[in-house]
């Protein structure tokens, strides 16, 4: 049906309301944690959706629907796997975080094996953070692009100018806020898709079933135990039960357990039982999130009768959604999902601009001041490092705009290259009394040096390499002490 005048103005809207909001959003900002932390007093369901808004993004709206369009619903196994990653975080990584006063994750490590392990775990962190939130942006685009006509490189800085408007005014309180209220907008967006659907396929429900079998029998199959074939094709298969779970579950306590983007928002909560309420809160939104997507892309598949990509159209299956969106949805309902889609990419990229000023300020350039900054000073190195970040993934996006991989998996690549060394890194501290810096960095250089070979080498799939790479870091971390120990007994 196109795209009309109503549309337009509806997107428009949306875009100038939440920035407006968020810029009024700041609360009481005096210090530098009021900024990054709001205070310590945000509420644990605000912070649990926020999370879930936060880490959904673009690319579960855009590509997740095209992995079960395209496919079936095994996704859903690794979707498993975060939650039980979610419990363990909340069990074993939040207890300890609130022992102390941290400011950020990587806080935890500065007290435990020194600041010089901080400011390079932090480090890397950004450097992660910057090319996973670039492709994170970049799915916002797919859909901007496809309606407007707009280059890539346009379609990017009218998103990231007015998420940076509003994350720079207000800090974590307003980020957490917005969140909230686009986690609503996105949602209410792809259910009315949803339901339009159904709508015009004969036998509503019952027909997108009857349809899917039809095609391809095995359509809402969840769980695939991969033990067909090789042990090649097993580890090199993103989606069995086994990669899904363990993968999901290391992934999840990586992201969520180390990943200054997710714990920046459970340091702000007021207590240590709140930020796990909120946690468990974003497990449960996030397992019927990713179900409901995982569905929907099974009713376009019935939609279009079973059309492959190249019979759309389409270049991926990206685009399957976006295309619906623009050519099949009424005047007014085309508007108010594109405006949802901008609401899940505004909600990622406000919570990885303030992540990364907040751990660059935080973790890296305060403990180098000889001189406590007074509050006036603390606010304005804070916001000028949101600014400066956010021209950065703004920039950073840019480099994606070429790619024909599902950026689903592209961007869950990019993360889990180094989560597996943080992670290992982050259990050394926990779970191991006698490791030192030395085995810090030795476990964490040795997981990187493994995982570098693991991307060029094999074809092992990217829901093992967190499991991998935290594995190694644990194993070379352990060396020292345990050839330590081994003479002590000898002797």
């Amino acid at each position: 049906m196109g795209f009309s005048i109503l549309d337009y103005c509806i997107v428009g809207a949306y875009l100038l309301v939440v920035t407006s909001a968020g810029m009024f959003l700041t609360g009481r900002q005096r210090t530098a944690l009021d900024y990054f932390l709001g205070g310590r007093s945000l509420s644990w369901p605000l912070v649990g959706l926020s999370i879930a808004a936060g880490e959904t993004s673009a690319l579960t709206v855009i590509s997740v629907p095209g992995i079960a369009f395209a496919g079936t619903m095994h996704f859903l196994q690794l979707v498993f796997g975060y939650v039980v990653g979610r419990m363990a975080v909340s069990l074993v990584f939040i207890p300890a975080y609130y022992r102390g006063t941290l400011e950020t994750a990587y806080d935890f490590l500065g007290k435990r094996f020194g600041l010089s392990l901080r400011k390079f775990s932090s480090t890397v962190f950004i450097v992660t953070r910057v090319l996973a939130s670039g492709v994170r942006l970049f799915a916002t685009a797919i859909p901007v692009h496809m309606i407007t006509g707009l280059s890539y490189a346009n379609c990017i800085l009218i998103i990231g100018f007015f998420t940076l408007a509003y994350t720079a005014a207000g800090g974590l309180r307003a980020v957490v806020a917005m969140d909230v209220a686009q986690l609503v907008v996105y949602l209410a967006g792809a259910v009315a898709s949803f339901v339009l659907i159904l709508s015009r396929v004969p036998g509503g429900w019952q027909g997108v079933v009857a349809i899917a079998h039809a095609q391809v029998p095995d359509k809402f199959s969840i769980l695939d135990v991969g033990a067909r074939g090789p042990w090649s094709e097993f580890f090199s298969n993103p989606y069995t039960l086994l990669g899904g779970v363990i993968g999901g579950a290391f992934l999840s306590m990586a992201s969520h357990g180390t990943d200054q983007l997710i714990v920046q928002r459970l340091l702000a909560c007021s207590s240590k039982a709140a930020s796990q309420k909120a946690l468990m809160l974003d497990a449960f939104v996030i397992l019927v999130q990713f179900a409901f997507f995982l569905v929907l892309g099974i009713g376009l598949f019935a939609y279009y009768r079973g059309a492959s990509v190249g019979q759309l159209g389409l270049a991926t299956t990206d685009e399957v959604f976006p295309f619906f969106i623009i050519h099949e949805l009424p005047f007014g309902l085309s508007g108010l999902m594109v405006a949802g889609i901008l609401a899940s990419a505004m909600g990622t990229l406000s919570t990885s601009i303030s992540s990364l000023a907040s751990s660059t300020y935080l973790d890296i350039l305060k403990p180098l001041r000889r001189r406590a900054l007074g509050p006036a000073e603390e606010m304005r190195w804070s916001r000028g490092l949101t600014l400066a970040w956010g021209l950065a993934l703004i920039g950073g996006a840019m480099l994606f705009t070429d790619t024909h991989n599902p950026v689903v998996e592209l961007g869950l690549t990019i993360a889990s290259f180094t989560y597996g060394a943080l992670l290992g890194t982050f259990f050394l501290g926990l779970l191991f009394r006698k490791t030192t810096s030395l085995d810090a960095y030795t476990g964490f250089l040795a997981s990187i040096t493994v995982m570098i070979s693991v991307l060029r080498w094999t074809a092992i799939a990217y829901t093992w390499h967190t499991v991998i790479g935290c594995s190694v870091a644990i194993l070379a971390g352990n060396i020292r002490p345990l050839c330590l120990w081994l003479v002590r007994t000898r002797n």
